[in-house]
Parts: structure tokens; C-alpha cells; sequence
């Protein structure tokens, strides 16, 4: 005999099976009914009801028009590419042309300097060679004259008291110079009056002229030897003094 299992006083536990099993029946039952009381054209709320469970679908011209957008999109990317490229192409052109006219404006800068510099240095060493030729023509010019030579007698001793006296502006003539010395000393330059009064006063004539020490002394020309006894510096002296007391040697006839 089969043990009454209710009788127990407990219902069996259900697993998640049963459930889903005990759930589809009751589905499936339910469904069956409402099909079975729906009148004729009730098919169409069942249809709705799986159109409207079903997936949307999206129509042809809208998936065309985003797809004209996405290709807009990448022609507009693309002529901006474009445009970029150019204009990067242009710049880099003009910047190629602006450094081959830089270079190029150097290259003139440099070789103008350079002949500025070439014609500096050749006006230069025309000026250098110009200032050698006034240089040498200068010293030929400045070259020293040979000193006037004078002969080592009367005549000599005349003419050189003669150039003498000219350049300091003292007036005579080789004849009154001549005819003076030759009256007064004979042409001896060492001669000495040692009788006249000059002699008894203590300062006697002395030379080609006859000169008395202060007489000399107060007349001697500078440049010309301080010895009474000097040919030239005696007749200078005794010329310098007839200049002053008759205004020429020339005047002079007798002792003076």
C-alpha cells in the first residue's frame, strides 16, 4: 500500500525547474484561452503585438543620407588636406625665394666690397707711390749746396768779407776794401802800429785794417772769428765801423 505523502503534513520543495515548468503551462494555457475567445480579427492585435516586440528597422534613405554625410565629411577633410598642402607648398616657395634673393643680395654686397676694397688699395699705393716720388723730389730739391770755397790769400779774404757783409747789409766794394788794406797794412794781417798815439795809449792798430781792440770789439759781425788778428773778421769789423762813421769803406782815403 503507497505511503500517503501528503499525509505528512508537508509539500514537497520545488525547484527552479518546476517553476519555469509550472510557469510555461500556465502561459501556454492562458494563450489558448484568449485565442479561442478573440473573435475573427483578432489576429490583428496578436500581429501589433509582434510588430511592436519586433526589432525597428531603419529605411534605406535615412542609412543613404548618413552615409552622404560621413562621405561629405571626408571630402570637406580632404579639399581642407588639400588647401593646407598648397598653401604650405606656397609658403614654402616664397620662403626658397626670399633666401635665394637674400643670397643673392650678399653675393653682390660682397663682391661690391670687394672691389671697393680693390679700388681703395690701388688708390692707396698710387697715393704711396706719389708721396715716395714728392719725397724724392724734395730731397733733390734740399740737397745741400758745397759751402763756397775761399782762397787762403788777400783776395780770398776780401771776397769772403764781401759775402759777409752783403748778407748782414754792410756796404763796400772790393776796390775801397783793397786799396784801404794795402795803404794801412801792406796786406799783412799780423801787422801792428806800435808808434802812434793809439800805441802810446796802450791799444795799438792791429791786421789787414788796422783796428784798435775796443774799436773791434764794438764792431765785430757775428758769425766771424773773435781774433783781431782774423783776416776776414778784421776787415768785417773795420768795414762794419767806416759803414757807421762814413757810410762806406769806400769813403775812406786815408787813416779813419
Amino acid at each position: 500500500m503507497l505511503k500517503n505523502i501528503a499525509a505528512r503534513g508537508r509539500s514537497p520543495k520545488l525547484t527552479k525547474l518546476h517553476k519555469y515548468s509550472v510557469a510555461g503551462v500556465a502561459t501556454l494555457g492562458a494563450a489558448t484561452l484568449a485565442f479561442s475567445l478573440a473573435p475573427g480579427g483578432s489576429h490583428t492585435t496578436t500581429d501589433a503585438a509582434a510588430a511592436s516586440t519586433a526589432p525597428v528597422a531603419y529605411s534605406g534613405k535615412q542609412i543613404k543620407g548618413v552615409e552622404s554625410d560621413v562621405v561629405g565629411t571626408s571630402a570637406a577633410a580632404l579639399k581642407a588636406k588639400t588647401i593646407e598642402a598648397k598653401h604650405k607648398a606656397a609658403d614654402s616657395a616664397a620662403a626658397a625665394k626670399k633666401k635665394a634673393a637674400q643670397a643673392a643680395a650678399a653675393k653682390k654686397k660682397a663682391a661690391a666690397q670687394a672691389d671697393a676694397k680693390k679700388k681703395a688699395a690701388a688708390q692707396a699705393d698710387a697715393r704711396k707711390k706719389a708721396a715716395a716720388a714728392s719725397r724724392s723730389t724734395q730731397r733733390i730739391k734740399m740737397q745741400p749746396v758745397s759751402a763756397k770755397t775761399y782762397a787762403n790769400n788777400l783776395d780770398g779774404w776780401i771776397r769772403e768779407s764781401l759775402d759777409i757783409m752783403k748778407a748782414k747789409g754792410i756796404p763796400g766794394s772790393y776796390h775801397g776794401l783793397h786799396k784801404n788794406i794795402m795803404r794801412e797794412s801792406s796786406g799783412n794781417p799780423m801787422a801792428i802800429n806800435d808808434w802812434d798815439i793809439n800805441a802810446i795809449n796802450g791799444i795799438p792798430s792791429k791786421g789787414l785794417l788796422q783796428v784798435i781792440p775796443p774799436t773791434f770789439k764794438a764792431y765785430h759781425v757775428e758769425g766771424t772769428s773773435w781774433d783781431i788778428y782774423n783776416p776776414v773778421a778784421n776787415i768785417t769789423a773795420a768795414a762794419n765801423y767806416a759803414a757807421d762813421k762814413y757810410g762806406s769803406m769806400d769813403n775812406v782815403n786815408s787813416a779813419y
